[in-house]
């Protein structure tokens, strides 16, 4: 019998995931009247969405570090308590460098959250639920993307910017009570079980996780960034809106089938999501110029892309696990996911400048080929096809279900 997810602390985690990613990108949506609002151009108050990486990139490793020591809930309600003050300051704000301020702010409060939400799932979900209970709290990043964007955009075009992030704070105060009343408390590291990043780096299977991290991030976001400038190349500059929707509902069908299977399969999993992505990229390559077609390998993209931060999470969870290293691998793989999505802008630039917008498809194929090589030859560590049993030693699911039924007394 499979056993049961802790629903309620879960989709408190959720939420948090969802609030982090709503509040990095929701100045894209309402970037001209912010412009306005802040008496700025449209180019500083994008820098509003890069200051919040940059934060989260800067602060991710070193606050880990700092409060590896904290109780969990603590430190997670500190993370949430940063974006309610935040979005508040933001909200209140036409002072384009106090906003700057409190995006940078922000940035290292989700840096602070994005490096606790794996460990907390896998703390409250039993053993063998583990990759699912992850992937319900990854949930949250596909529905802000396809949902709260959107939704957040319509609002502050019908009252206002300010109004929409004072929704954020509002939704921040109350998912505060939230994990205050639903969320147990968990102990944080003793020193001695304390692992330094160079350390880290060494444990069998963290490296992997993170060289796949960066080029499998920087492939996807070169493309993301400049989809519409990819979609004016192809003719179908006013299909942006529709081309989003189709990749946002993949990507929550991609998350719930690895929810499904990624405790027994994250190895084939994270192949397959490789794959999916590099055959999306040769459909628009090759085949951009059919609207159609396009519609496909946007499908075929999405299905690749939305478990794979659950996917990457929880390879590295596993492999950090090994050397109770499991907070700092996590505060390194958030610092190289936004590393990546900056990165993926300014490649994209310098692309976009030399060769054009057809050129995008055909980068996310080059940077996937290492991505594809590293995650096959991480076999043993990093992405195993192993899955960890009880005493924490990893079986192969065949050996497993095996084992299952010979005590069941059924025949072999």
């Amino acid at each position: 019998m499979t056993p049961k997810l802790p629903l309620g602390a879960l989709l408190a985690l959720t939420t948090a995931a969802f609030v982090t990613v709503l509040t990095e990108a929701l100045p894209a949506g309402v970037l001209p009247a912010m412009s306005a609002g802040l008496g700025v151009g449209e180019a500083a108050t994008g820098q509003l969405v890069t200051v919040y990486a940059i934060g989260t990139a800067l602060t991710a490793i070193p606050l880990s570090a700092a409060t590896s020591g904290w109780r969990r809930k603590r430190l997670l309600l500190t993370g949430v308590a940063g974006f309610a003050v935040a979005n508040t300051v933001t909200a209140l704000s036409t002072n384009y460098p106090l906003t700057l301020g409190a995006r940078f702010v922000a940035g290292i409060a989700a840096g602070i959250v994005w490096a606790l939400l794996t460990g907390y799932a896998r703390r409250l979900a039993p053993e063998p639920v583990r990759g699912k209970a992850i992937a319900v709290v990854m949930t949250g990043i596909p529905l802000a993307l396809s949902l709260g964007i959107p939704a957040g955009t319509f609002l502050g075009g019908a009252f206002g910017w300010q109004v929409t992030f004072s929704i954020m704070s509002v939704i921040a105060l109350g998912l505060l009570g939230w994990i205050a009343l639903a969320v147990p408390d968990f102990p944080g590291q003793d020193k001695g079980g304390r692992l330094p990043v160079r350390r880290t780096l060494a444990v069998p299977g963290v490296a992997a996780v993170l060289v796949v991290t960066l080029t499998f991030v920087l492939a996807h976001n070169i493309l993301y960034t400049y989809i519409a400038t990819f979609l004016e190349h192809v003719s179908m500059g006013g299909a942006v809106d529709r081309i989003l929707l189709v990749f946002g509902l993949a990507s929550m069908v991609s998350i719930w089938i690895v929810g499904l299977f990624i405790d027994r399969r994250l190895r084939f999993l994270t192949v397959a999501s490789t794959l999916l992505v590099a055959l999306g990229a040769t459909v628009l390559a090759l085949l951009g110029e059919n609207p159609a077609l396009v519609y496909v390998a946007t499908t075929l993209w999405g299905l690749g892309w939305g478990g794979v931060p659950t996917l990457l999470q929880t390879a590295a969870a596993q492999a950090g696990d090994k050397g109770g290293a499991a907070d700092i691998a996590q505060a390194m793989l958030v610092t190289l996911w936004n590393a990546a999505m900056a990165g993926g802008g300014i490649a994209g630039g310098v692309l976009l400048a030399g060769f054009g917008a057809g050129v995008f498809p055909w980068s996310v194929l080059v940077l996937l080929v290492p991505t594809l090589a590293v995650v096959l030859l991480a076999r043993r560590n990093g992405f195993t096809a192993a899955v960890p049993d009880d005493s924490g030693s990893p079986r192969e699911p065949g050996r497993q279900r095996r084992e299952a039924r010979s005590r069941a007394g059924s025949p072999r």
